[in-house]
């Protein structure tokens, strides 16, 4: 696998004129943010030896770089999910590809149904930290020498970041939760009783997404900062049928906020 890492990382270092340290996964909620990039250039996944090919809907897929304010950032435009038939070392490929490049900053955002009564649909979340509930894990199997065989996750998700978005969001008087994002691996949104089940658990927000690329962020020693999209309600009394275009719709209702707090976040880290 790390001949295929580097391979694919040798192939991007021959067509890049910049040096990014900062990396962005343009999830749910942060699409926006590319039109925001100056001197971009881009290469699609197709054409990008090993790499794996989006499939949902909504979802490009293309590796951008340029400029985000004065920083030299590279920016996944649709990300990779283990629903789709992926394994999880296909999922985080990516991420290990960053680390060959030198990304030492990982930005992820999602959207995720929040399970804390005290959410409203259209809120963001800061994730603070996560539960792992996807059956394979992304570093199961001969570890590759980016990080040890047992990596600590006591500080998955950097304080130092959170503390910054904190900040941001207070003086552009941004409204933000911060809490516990579970990842599960869907595609179905969950039941009535397993929105209570996370939420006793401990879980803040469910989702489908990120919590492996974190766990591979952290394992290559890259630092990280995430925030999600509260598309839909998993709060008993508050549970509504929901679909994919609905969560869709509030997360592009929500890229304003979320926008400017990533932009302001990426130039001050």
């Amino acid at each position: 696998m790390l001949e295929k890492i580097q391979e694919t990382a040798a192939f991007l270092s021959e067509r890049m004129h910049t040096n990014p340290e900062t990396a962005i996964i343009l999830g749910t909620g942060l699409g926006s943010l590319v039109h925001e990039i100056t001197e971009k250039y881009e290469i699609n996944y197709k054409d990008i030896p090993n790499f794996p090919v989006s499939t949902v809907e909504g979802h490009s897929g293309k590796l951008i770089f340029g400029k985000l304010g004065n920083k030299d950032i590279m920016a996944m435009q649709g990300r990779f999910h283990f629903y789709e038939g992926y394994s999880m070392k296909e999922v985080t490929f990516p991420v290990r590809v960053m680390r060959e490049l030198g990304i030492k900053t990982l930005f992820v955002s999602n959207a995720s149904g929040g399970t804390n009564p005290t959410f409203d649909v259209g809120d963001l979340m800061i994730i603070t930290d996560h539960i792992n509930f996807f059956p394979e894990h992304p570093l199961r199997g001969k570890n590759i020498e980016y990080g040890p065989r047992f990596p600590d996750m006591s500080h998955a998700y950097s304080k130092e970041l959170i503390q910054k978005a904190m900040e941001i969001a207070k003086e552009k008087n941004i409204k933000v939760q911060h809490g516990v994002y579970l990842g599960t691996q869907g595609p179905t949104f969950e039941t009535p009783s397993e929105y209570k089940m996370f939420h006793t658990l401990g879980a803040d927000a469910v989702g489908m997404s990120t919590v492996p690329e974190v766990i591979v962020a952290n394992h290559c020693g890259i630092k990280v900062f995430g925030i999600s999209v509260i598309t839909d309600l998993g709060v008993i009394g508050k549970i509504v049928e929901v679909s994919h275009e609905e969560v869709q719709k509030a997360a592009d209702a929500a890229q304003p906020k979320m926008t400017e707090i990533m932009r302001e976040l990426i130039n001050r880290a």
